[in-house]
C-alpha cells in the first residue's frame, strides 16, 4: 500500500547511503523535484543536467509581430520560438556556429537562427534584416543577454524544439565533475503518435493517471498526467518507475482510450482483469539501470565500460564469442526448426 511520496522516500535514502559508502559524495536530502511540463519548458529534455545553466526561454510573444518568415511560419502552425543563452560565447568562430547549426539539424531543425552580442553592445544576428532594432533589443533582453553572449534559436513544433535546444545545450556545455540529481515527475499518461493517428502511452498502459486527472481522460487525454517519475543524475537517466493500475475499471478504461474494444482487451489482457476482481493492493516502484549508476558513480564515458561483457558493433561477444551455434538437442526440447536462408529472385 504504497504511493509516489513512499518510493521517493525509500530511494532518496538508498541513494544517499550508496554515495556515501562509494563515492563519499554526502547527498543532500531531500532530492529537487521537477514536474515534466516545467523540465520540458525551462531545458527542452525530461533529464536535464542541471549542473549548468543554458534553460530554454520561450520568446514567441516577444516575435510574435516580427516578419521573419521562420518564426512567423512557426508561431502560425501552433509552434513556438525559444532560445538558450551561451553566455560568453559571443565571439565563437562563424565555422564552429555553422557546425552547430548542422549539428541541430541532425534532431530536426531546419536551421538555427543566432545572435551575438560583441563586447560594445552592437549586434552580429543572422536574421537582423528582418527584424527591427527595437525588435532585437526587446529579444535581448527578453533572453537576458548580455556583451559578450551567444544567443541561439529554434523555431519549429514544440517537440523539435524541445529535441533541437535540448541536445544543443548539452553540446555546449562544459563538463563538470560533481552530482546534480533531481526527480523528474508527473509525466504525461498518453503521447499522441502522427504515424498510427492515435494515442499510445508514454511509458506503458498499466500507470497509474493523478486521480484529479481522471474525469478528462475521455474529454481531453493528452492533459492526463501520470504518477510515474524518473531519478536523473547529471542528464542521465538513472531509473524510472511508477505507481501501477490497481482497478479494473480504471484499467478498462485505459485499455479503451488506446484503442483497444473490451474484446481485444479481453484477449491480450484477460488474465490481469480478471486478477483484479480479487482485489489489488495500491503498488508502486522504481527500477534502476545498475549499470548506468556504476557508469556514473566511476565517472566513465561509456556504459561498455562498465559492462563486464560488451557487445561490439555486430552484437557478437569477443569474450564469450557469442551468439554462437546452438545445440539441436537443445532445440528441439524448445521446439524449435532452423532453417536454411534460401535467396528468392524476382522475375
Amino acid at each position: 500500500f504504497v504511493d509516489v511520496e513512499d518510493v521517493l522516500d525509500v530511494n532518496e535514502r538508498l541513494l544517499k547511503k550508496l554515495f556515501k559508502e562509494i563515492c563519499n559524495y554526502d547527498l543532500q536530502l531531500p532530492i529537487q523535484r521537477m514536474t515534466w511540463r516545467e523540465a520540458m519548458d525551462r531545458f527542452g529534455s525530461d533529464k536535464p543536467d542541471l549542473r549548468f545553466g543554458m534553460e530554454l526561454k520561450n520568446v514567441s510573444d516577444v516575435v510574435k509581430d516580427c516578419e521573419f518568415v521562420v518564426f512567423k511560419s512557426a508561431l502560425e502552425n501552433g509552434g513556438s520560438v525559444r532560445g538558450i543563452n551561451a553566455e560568453g560565447q559571443g565571439a565563437m568562430p562563424r565555422k564552429k556556429i555553422d557546425a552547430l547549426v548542422e549539428y541541430a539539424k541532425g534532431f530536426g531543425a531546419k536551421g538555427l537562427a543566432y545572435l551575438a552580442i560583441h563586447e560594445d553592445g552592437t549586434y552580429k544576428c543572422s536574421f537582423s534584416k528582418f527584424m527591427k532594432q527595437e525588435e532585437l533589443d526587446a529579444l535581448v533582453a527578453a533572453m537576458g543577454g548580455k556583451p559578450g553572449d551567444l544567443l541561439l534559436f529554434a523555431a519549429d513544433k514544440d517537440k523539435v524544439v524541445f529535441d533541437v535546444l535540448g541536445n544543443l545545450r548539452l553540446e555546449l556545455a562544459r563538463q563538470l565533475d560533481h552530482f546534480k540529481f533531481l526527480w523528474v515527475t508527473e509525466f504525461p499518461l498518453l503521447e499522441y503518435s502522427e504515424e498510427e493517428n492515435r494515442y499510445v502511452a508514454m511509458h506503458h498502459p498499466f500507470t497509474m493517471p493523478m486521480e484529479e486527472d481522471l474525469p478528462l481522460i475521455d474529454t481531453d487525454p493528452g492533459k492526463v498526467r501520470a504518477k510515474a517519475y524518473d531519478i536523473v543524475l547529471n542528464g542521465t537517466e538513472m531509473g524510472g518507475g511508477s505507481v501501477r493500475i490497481h482497478q479494473s475499471d480504471i484499467q478498462s478504461k485505459m485499455f479503451e482510450v488506446l484503442g483497444f474494444t473490451p474484446e481485444k482487451a479481453q484477449e491480450q489482457f484477460g488474465f490481469l482483469l480478471e486478477a483484479f476482481k480479487y482485489g489489488v493492493p495500491p503498488h508502486a516502484g522504481l527500477a534502476y539501470g545498475l549499470d548506468r549508476v556504476v557508469m556514473l558513480m566511476g565517472g566513465c564515458d561509456s556504459i561498455r565500460e562498465v559492462i563486464a561483457f560488451p557487445k561490439v558493433k555486430d552484437a557478437s561477444c569477443l569474450m564469450t564469442e557469442a551468439p554462437t551455434p546452438v545445440d539441436p538437442k537443445q532445440l528441439e526440447e524448445l521446439g524449435i526448426e532452423v532453417c536454411e536462408e534460401t535467396e528468392t529472385t524476382e522475375e
